[in-house]
């Protein structure tokens, strides 16, 4: 009698399937649990503030009794968002424990909210937090949150809450009347303006009444240049063009930009509680309402370039430091500031040989300027850790001006248009003041967020106010602060000549 097989080789191949996909699922859920705990994070993220500053902040378990652990904020919560954003997360990290050098990395830097945005999800936030209006939410929090329902397609929740996965001790400074600014005690400033004899075109330093924030012009002289950039210029963008001949007229204009000690001087004489402009007093210069947060981010103020104002309060400071000085103040225009930033010169940039001679651009041509160089003359996204810096700490233009590459970029009194250059009639325009109308206002230089390719001598950008107002709650929002503008400020001019405003070269104001 033939031998009966207790299992058919089918019935084998499927509980042994079933088995190895138990032993799978297994081994999954096993390597998903441990690679999600905090442990195994810290393991790679050899981050040295991030365990510190987790707890001490607000998510912290010995502060809530709580247990919130890294993977809650750090990926979604559920579903296969989850799991990719794990494996992108893993790779790359495993990546930069291996192959970089972890003592090169700015910690600091990798912490700004630039950053921030890329590692957090608002899904995750939502998960724990379900209700936005928990009983006694302040009338703060409950505008602020009111305006994230309203605008939730394009508004995140580290915006306004960066501080509560991994607390930076940065208390908020009092806005007070600044005094002489230390780092600039030992500094050499140009003849005094009460010094020079009348008519006589050269740098002077002016100083606002009664306070100790002095501050450099210096005597451009008048001439013709080639405004924009030609076809062949690397990374040319199209609003740059065509080139046309331009004359300018002698005029004066800061050695930097507008310092803080300058703006805080213009906003403690004139601060006021009012948000819009209606019913200004006719004999006084409307001043800025105290802003929503904290406007120079925590990096300092003093000498570093005053940020975060809108392009209308730049145009009151100017109206401002008039009233103050009895000499007329304002904004640049484009063809003013591009003139004063190349100083003479036609290339890319205003210094020479600015190409980088490494091996690839052997290959592949001329491309991004020497790191090196450029660093001299510019605060840019490669050495300014994403932060404004004193404006005296970089090499000067040729003309004896200041950071106008980099640091923070600037605005200027001209309307945007993408087709500006081709709007003049006059084969060589003299002091063109850019379009009659617009809806955003000109942007020239490049930040210490910018790339090479941005800090070109001709390249533009434009103001975008809705934008830059998206997370200000405030009804209605400010016509002072923007609050999503962190890197944009401006510089003044003097015409030569001129000490009233006999002509106003920022339409619509």
């Amino acid at each position: 009698m033939r031998h009966r097989h207790l299992f058919k080789p089918a019935t084998l191949i499927f509980f042994g399937g079933i088995l190895v996909s138990l032993a799978t699922l297994f081994l999954l859920q096993a390597g998903m649990t441990y690679t999600s705990t905090d442990s195994y994070c810290a393991s790679c993220h050899v981050h040295p503030q991030a365990t510190t500053s987790w707890e001490i902040g607000p998510h912290s378990s010995k502060r809530t009794g709580l247990e919130t652990h890294c993977v809650d904020c750090h990926l979604p919560p559920k579903g296969l968002n989850h799991f990719a954003e794990k494996f992108k997360a893993g790779s790359r990290d495993l990546y930069g424990y291996y192959f970089t050098d972890l003592s090169q990395i700015d910690w600091e830097e990798r912490s700004s909210h630039e950053n921030a945005l890329k590692f957090t999800f608002d899904e995750a936030c939502s998960n724990c937090h379900a209700h936005l209006f928990p009983e006694g939410v302040s009338d703060e929090a409950v505008d602020a949150h009111l305006h994230y329902e309203n605008n939730h397609d394009s508004l995140r929740c580290i915006t306004c809450h960066l501080q509560v996965g991994h607390y930076h001790d940065q208390p908020e400074k009092k806005w007070i009347l600044p005094t002489q600014n230390k780092d600039s005690k030992n500094r050499e400033f140009a003849p005094r303006i009460e010094t020079l004899p009348p008519g006589e075109f050269r740098d002077y330093t002016e100083a606002i009444p009664n306070l100790a924030a002095p501050f450099e012009m210096v005597a451009i002289p008048g001439g013709s240049f080639l405004m924009g950039s030609p076809d062949s210029e690397e990374s040319r963008k199209l609003d740059e063009g065509p080139q046309r001949n331009v004359k300018v007229s002698p005029f004066w204009m800061g050695r930097m930009e507008v310092t803080w000690d300058e703006y805080l001087s213009f906003y403690s004489m004139t601060v006021t509680g009012r948000k819009d402009s209606g019913e200004e007093p006719v004999d006084a210069v409307t001043g800025p309402t105290p802003p929503y947060g904290t406007p120079d981010q925590g990096w300092g103020r003093g000498s570093r370039p005053a940020i975060t104002m809108t392009h209308y309060a730049a145009v009151k400071y100017c109206e401002w430091l008039t009233s103050v000085t009895g000499r007329y103040y304002r904004l640049p225009t484009e063809a003013e500031w591009e003139y004063a930033c190349r100083a003479g010169t036609t290339g890319p940039y205003f210094f020479s040989n600015p190409e980088n001679t490494s091996w690839l651009t052997s290959l592949f041509g001329p491309g991004e300027p020497d790191p090196e160089i450029l660093s001299r003359y510019a605060w840019h996204a490669s050495n300014s850790r994403s932060q404004s810096h004193p404006g005296h700490t970089k090499t000067p233009n040729p003309f004896g001006l200041l950071n106008m590459l980099g640091n923070v970029r600037e605005f200027c009194a001209d309307w945007y248009h993408p087709q500006g250059y081709n709007l003049s009639e006059e084969a060589t325009p003299q002091d063109p003041t850019g379009p009659t109308q617009g809806q955003e206002y000109v942007i020239r230089g490049g930040s210490m967020k910018s790339i090479p390719a941005r800090l070109r001598s001709a390249a533009r950008d434009q103001t975008r106010h809705d934008d830059w107002l998206k997370t200000d709650p405030q009804m209605p929002k400010s016509l002072w602060w923007y609050s999503d503008s962190i890197d944009v400020g401006f510089r003044v001019v003097r015409e030569y000549g001129s000490s009233s405003p006999q002509k106003s070269h920022n339409h619509g104001e």
